[in-house]
């Protein structure tokens, strides 16, 4: 009996993917109502997008974070920010 061939990569099967882009937006709320940030994320050269909700503290400390970072990775299924690698032992 052989094992199942795997099946194809597709787009929906990589799980975590590198920020290139990222733009920031604010959307007036109702009159008296806070606004709302979104941040828009350009993942892999634009192979995928994500479109963030976020608080106006969030939106400032992931502002900074994403200044600092060279290198950001994005976990599509856990919807996770990851800012940088270290490599073991330093």
């Amino acid at each position: 009996m052989s094992p199942n061939p795997k099946q194809p990569m597709t787009d929906d099967s990589i799980q975590v993917r590198q920020v290139n882009h990222y733009q920031f937006s604010w959307v007036a709320g109702e009159a008296g109502q806070p606004g709302t940030w979104t941040l828009q994320l350009v993942l892999d050269q634009g192979a995928w997008e994500e479109v963030l909700t976020l608080d106006a503290e969030d939106a400032e400390v992931l502002q900074n974070l994403l200044k600092r970072s060279a290198t950001v990775y994005y976990d599509v299924r856990r919807r996770t920010l990851m800012f940088g690698t270290t490599p073991a032992g330093q």
